[in-house]
C-alpha cells in the first residue's frame, strides 16, 4: 500500500513540476526569452513593453536569489566594465561597481582625470579602444550625443548612466520598487511634480508600456522636451493609459498612487539656482499635497534630496520609498548588465505586471 502511495505521489509531483515549468516557460516566452544580449541601453524608448518587463523580472530574480537566498551567482566572471563618469554620483557608482563585482566581474572606474572624452582622444577612438579592453561600458555624461557617439563606434554594449536627456537606469529602479510595494504596476497613477528633466523623460518613455498612468506638473518654462511629449502621447494612446500635463501640482497629485519629484537644480545649473527656487515656489511635496492623492499614496525621489523639494514629514514617513528605491538601483543595474551580456533566464516565476 505504501509503495503504491509513494508511486502516486511521484506521479503527482512530476505532473505539478511539468505544469509549473510549462507556465514559467510560457511566461518567459511572452517576455521575449533572451532578446537583449548584445544590445545597448541609451534610452528605454528603444525597449518594448515585454523587454522592460523582462529587465524587471531578471532584476527581481537576482535580488531574491542573491539577497534572500544567499546564492553566489558569478554570471559575469571573467568580464569587465568601463565606468566613465563625467558627473559624480553616489548611487550610480556604488550600485554598478558593487553589483558587477558581486556577479564575479571586474569594474574599472574612470573619471574625467582618467579619460577626457572628445578632448585628449576622440569618442570614436575611445569607443574602439574600450571595445577591445572590456565587455561593456556605462557612461554618465553631460550630453546625450556623447553616448550616441560611443554607441555608433563601439562593438560592445553601452549603458546610459545618466545624460542630459534620459536616465533609464533610475526608472528601472523606480518601477521595481513600485512593483514590490504594490504587487503590480498596471493601473497605477504616478504624478511627477517638479522639473521637466531627464528622469521625467525616462518616466515618459516607460510608464505607458507598463500600463501606468502619468500626470505631470511643471512650472511654465520647465516643461519636458516637445519631442518627448509627442512620443509619450503616442505611447499613451497605443497602450490605453492617461497622460496629463499641467502647471498645477495639486491637480497632478489628485487621485494619484505615487508622488515623485527630483532636484530642481541639477549639476551644471548652479548659476540658475536663485531663479529656479523662485520659479518652483509651491512645488514642494508635503502632506497637504498627499491629501488629494489616493489613500495608499507613496513617495519617490531619486536622491540627493533638498528640503525645498519635499519636507521631512513626507521624506522620512512610512509613505516614503526612497531608500528601497536607492537600493534597487543596484539590483536593476545588475539585471540590466546580466541581460545585455548573457543568456540568463530567471529561476523565479514571471511576476504580475
Amino acid at each position: 500500500m505504501s509503495t503504491k502511495l509513494l508511486s502516486a505521489n511521484k506521479t503527482v509531483f512530476k505532473c505539478l513540476t511539468a505544469l509549473s515549468a510549462r507556465g514559467l516557460s510560457s511566461g518567459a516566452a511572452s517576455l521575449g526569452s533572451g532578446p537583449l544580449k548584445g544590445r545597448s541601453c541609451l534610452t528605454l524608448k528603444d525597449f518594448s513593453s515585454e523587454e522592460i518587463k523582462r529587465l524587471l523580472w531578471v532584476s527581481g530574480d537576482l535580488k531574491h536569489r542573491i539577497k534572500h537566498e544567499k546564492q553566489y551567482l558569478p554570471l559575469l566572471q571573467g568580464k569587465s566594465i568601463a565606468m566613465i563618469f563625467e558627473k559624480r554620483s553616489t548611487r550610480t557608482r556604488m550600485s554598478t561597481e558593487t553589483g558587477f563585482a558581486l556577479l564575479g566581474g571586474h569594474p574599472c572606474f574612470l573619471t574625467s582625470q582618467d579619460i577626457h572624452l572628445g578632448v585628449n582622444e576622440s569618442s570614436t577612438d575611445t569607443a574602439r579602444v574600450l571595445s577591445g579592453l572590456c565587455d561593456i561600458v556605462l557612461a554618465r555624461v553631460y550630453s546625450h550625443s556623447t553616448l550616441e557617439e560611443l554607441h555608433k563606434d563601439a562593438s560592445i554594449p553601452i549603458i546610459n548612466g545618466l545624460s542630459d536627456l534620459y536616465h533609464p537606469i533610475q526608472i528601472l529602479a523606480d518601477f521595481l520598487t513600485l512593483q514590490e510595494h504594490y504587487g503590480s504596476l498596471s493601473g497605477l497613477t504616478v504624478s511627477w511634480i517638479g522639473d521637466g528633466n531627464n528622469v521625467l523623460h525616462s518616466f515618459m518613455m516607460t510608464a505607458a508600456k507598463l500600463g501606468v498612468h502619468l500626470k505631470i506638473a511643471t512650472p511654465k518654462g520647465y516643461e519636458p522636451e516637445r519631442s518627448v511629449i509627442e512620443e509619450a502621447q503616442r505611447l499613451s494612446k497605443e497602450h490605453g493609459t492617461q497622460l496629463v500635463l499641467t502647471s498645477d501640482p495639486m491637480e497632478a497629485a489628485h487621485g494619484s498612487n505615487v508622488l515623485v519629484t527630483d532636484t530642481w537644480v541639477s549639476m551644471g545649473q548652479e548659476e540658475e539656482k536663485k531663479k529656479r527656487l523662485k520659479d518652483f515656489k509651491g512645488y514642494q511635496i508635503t502632506m497637504q499635497t498627499g491629501s488629494v492623492a489616493k489613500p495608499d499614496w507613496s513617495f519617490l525621489h531619486c536622491l540627493p534630496r533638498k528640503m525645498e523639494e519635499v519636507d521631512d514629514q513626507v521624506f522620512y514617513s512610512p509613505r516614503s520609498l526612497v531608500f528601497p528605491e536607492a537600493e534597487n538601483r543596484k539590483w536593476t543595474i545588475m539585471g540590466l548588465m546580466v541581460s545585455l551580456l548573457t543568456d540568463y533566464t530567471p529561476q523565479s516565476p514571471v511576476p504580475k505586471f
